[in-house]
């Protein structure tokens, strides 16, 4: 029996508009990122992927990314697991901050570690590898068995937890994870084996 599973980042948000560092901290959707949350259920429905279970960070932005892809699939009163496992990487000090003012504060290469190396922290938060270690054993023990019983299941989370996750899932290196961008309202799909592997990738249309 093969599982589907549908990660989606959240639509933007009033800190990504306005280039804050943002983690755990809890802006809502812009008007843009409310478009795009309900362009990415249409997605979904055109593609015919009608989600079984439903999963999303403790945070404003994503719960609210999935609520209106729920409603472009006209699917309600269905229980949701909300769990902060599935949060933003935390950024620690450099939250609230606009990058711009970091790297001025740090310097563009030390700024430039933070953001894009795999197991360096910036001060007080966490590193990519940090992520990853709170994530997916949460992916492992909670969403893959569900997957294994052939279950469509839909995650609406954020850029560094998907990250986690979609590293796994592609096998893919540190050094390739990193590189990786996840747009923002733009489902993956993918289908997952009896044994959690990898069967296929999903292309959707717009």
């Amino acid at each position: 029996m093969t599982g589907t599973l549908i990660l989606v980042r959240h639509g933007e948000s009033e800190w990504n508009l306005k280039n804050l560092f943002t983690g755990w901290r809890n802006p809502d959707l812009t008007e843009k990122g409310v478009r795009e949350a309900s362009e990415a259920g249409r997605m979904l429905k055109a593609a015919g992927l009608k989600p079984d279970l439903f999963y999303t960070s403790a945070l404003t932005r994503a719960q609210r990314t999935l609520d209106l892809i729920l409603d472009e699939l006209g699917i309600v009163d269905v229980a949701i697991v909300r769990n902060q496992a599935l949060n933003e990487r935390d950024y620690g000090d450099l939250s609230g901050l606009n990058k711009d003012d970091a790297r001025k504060r740090w310097g563009e290469e030390q700024v430039h570690i933070w953001r894009r190396s795999y197991d360096v922290a910036p001060p007080g938060g966490e590193s990519l590898k940090d992520t990853a270690a709170r994530t997916l054993p949460y992916y492992e023990t909670e969403i893959l068995p569900e997957l294994g019983r052939g279950k469509t299941v839909l995650v609406a989370a954020h850029g560094n937890s998907l990250r986690a996750m979609v590293m796994a899932i592609e096998g893919l290196s540190p050094e390739q994870i990193v590189k990786r961008e996840i747009a923002t309202g733009e489902p993956i799909v993918y289908k997952i084996g009896t044994d959690g592997t990898l069967e296929e990738i999903v292309r959707l249309a717009r």
